[in-house]
């Protein structure tokens, strides 16, 4: 099969989305990796636990058996009862027999008022990445939805007029102009 070069801006729209492409999977790989490997990812919004982990670090949370978790870990858990809210504290002591942490923040005063049921538990905090939370929220959010949307949109639009230019490419070399000059 004969081999024919490729017009400029056929290789232009081709590498033009690809690199788009690449570039959204790299972009989404610190989000995606640490889930697949089974962590919950949490952005921490207050500095009670300062300055070990400072407001904006991306904390990596694992599931943990909760009568294995020892003085001194830092564990995530639900806030209240039906509530969303995440916190991020230092376990003072572990009751397996109550079924409870009594917890408290690194930069507060004082002790959680409230002993941590284990059914608020959520895991344990293995990896901190200062200053990454805000990325991973704005990746993860509305915003980040849509430029990737955005991205992907673009993407197939270069791709497509490749494609397309490619194709009128063929066409002119397989039908070359029959009329001859005399």
């Amino acid at each position: 099969m004969k081999k024919t070069k490729r017009r400029p801006a056929v290789l232009l729209c081709n590498a033009a989305g690809t690199a788009i492409l690449v570039l959204l999977i790299l972009a989404c790989l610190p989000l995606t990796l640490p889930r697949l490997m089974g962590y919950s990812l949490y952005t921490v919004v207050s500095g009670s636990m300062e300055p070990e982990i400072p407001v904006g670090s991306l904390v990596m949370v694992h599931e943990a058996e909760p009568a294995q978790i020892q003085e001194g870990d830092v564990i995530a858990f639900y806030g209240a009862v039906d509530s969303a809210a995440v916190i991020t504290h230092r376990v003072l002591s572990n009751s397996p027999a109550m079924g409870q942490f009594i917890t408290k923040g690194d930069a507060n005063e004082d002790r959680d008022v409230n002993p941590v049921p284990y059914s608020e538990f959520i895991g344990k905090v293995e990896h901190v990445i200062p200053g990454a939370g805000g990325i991973a929220e704005t990746l993860a959010g509305s915003a980040g939805r849509r430029a990737a949307g955005c991205m992907i949109v673009l993407a197939a639009v270069f791709l497509a007029a490749g494609s397309i230019l490619e194709r009128t490419g063929r066409k002119k070399r397989k039908n070359p102009d029959k009329r001859k000059t005399k």
